[in-house]
């Protein structure tokens, strides 16, 4: 934990060069807190959100080496001059993997511009980097906006008991369909059925895993979340119905690979000679197109369902910001179980 009297702060020690991220890729630093200028605000992290689509950014070179690496928060203003927020608010925003972070004017990092204010009352806090945040939104925007399941449908989703899959799980089921989960574990398996309320959940570490698959999804697949590639979406591409929907989250499996093509290009081409045979219809999935949109509807559905118990959510808590690495490293190798949270100030 930093003291109060710095700012703790991850940044990319270098444009990575390894598939996957090494102890060299980042370098712990520290420098004062800075102060807000006009139309700017001092927030102190409190949770900082861990997504496979960081390691996308730094592997194409969206961050630079030297930079504070990118995250999305919760965190507390510190000092405000910003019209609308004051000390002790509470608000979703993107200090990075950083204690303490200028949100405002002239802040030109992806997300700072656009904070959103929290209400403590209304919902846990760290639920906005998950269930009642970008990732929930991510669920909604590509299994509700995107392919509209329709009742009695099957819905596959993979990484179902991760962040975005278990919403996505419960979100299919609550229109009637059949739904059909794919995790890393019997373990994870068993809370995808028991508690998300999917109707089967198979392992891709199943050595059979393309013939239980199959026998889960015996009317074939009308919607896929993909959340994986690899060996699991080869496995999916002959059960897919025609006319079937699919939204293309990510393709973790892929995010490592050396041979320097874009994961979605390959996906697409594996996949093309079936989507042109069955009329499947892709959506690519970023969601930040559907915020404008869709974010306020997206939050006036989700608060009652969370609310009541309707949707349940679990996190991954890993406590610390000096074990942020360790823990983005376990979310892109799928050691996490739920949302990837690092607790940076819990208490304030």
């Amino acid at each position: 934990m930093s003291s109060r009297d710095d700012n703790q702060q991850w940044r990319l020690a270098r444009r990575p060069a390894q598939g996957w991220p090494t102890d060299g890729d980042f370098e712990l630093g520290r420098t004062p807190i800075p102060s807000p200028g006009p139309g700017q605000m001092l927030t102190r992290t409190r949770y900082l959100s861990m997504d496979p689509y960081q390691w996308g950014r730094r592997r194409a070179g969206l961050e630079k080496p030297g930079e504070v690496c990118h995250g999305r928060t919760v965190s507390q203003v510190v000092a405000s001059r910003l019209d609308g927020y004051a000390e002790g608010d509470f608000v979703f925003n993107t200090n990075g993997w950083q204690t303490h972070g200028l949100t405002g004017e002239g802040i030109s990092a992806f997300g700072y511009m656009f904070p959103r204010k929290l209400d403590p009352d209304a919902a846990p806090l760290s639920t906005a980097l998950g269930v009642m945040g970008m990732l929930g939104l991510t669920a909604y925007s590509g299994l509700i906006v995107q392919c509209a399941p329709r009742r009695g449908e099957t819905v596959l989703v993979s990484a179902a008991s991760g962040g975005v899959g278990q919403v996505a799980v419960q979100l299919a089921k609550q229109r009637g369909c059949r739904v059909v989960g794919v995790a890393g574990s019997e373990a994870k398996c068993t809370h995808v059925v028991q508690a998300l309320g999917a109707d089967a959940c198979v392992s891709h570490r199943d050595p059979a895993f393309a013939e239980a698959l199959a026998d889960a999804c015996p009317d074939g697949i009308d919607v896929y979340f993909e959340n994986v590639g690899g060996a699991v979406f080869e496995a999916v591409l002959p059960l897919l119905q025609r006319g079937a929907r699919i939204t293309l989250c990510g393709v973790i499996t892929q995010y490592g690979n050396m041979d320097g093509a874009n994961p979605r290009d390959a996906w697409m081409a594996l996949g093309q000679p079936t989507f042109d045979r069955q009329g499947v219809q892709v959506h690519d999935l970023f969601v930040g197109n559907f915020v404008e949109a869709h974010q306020a509807r997206f939050l006036e559905e989700m608060a009652p369902l969370v609310a009541g118990g309707e949707v349940t959510y679990r996190e991954y808590r890993v406590e610390g910001l000096s074990r942020a690495p360790e823990a983005f490293a376990a979310m892109l190798a799928g050691d996490n179980f739920g949302k990837t949270l690092v607790v940076v100030d819990e208490q304030g």
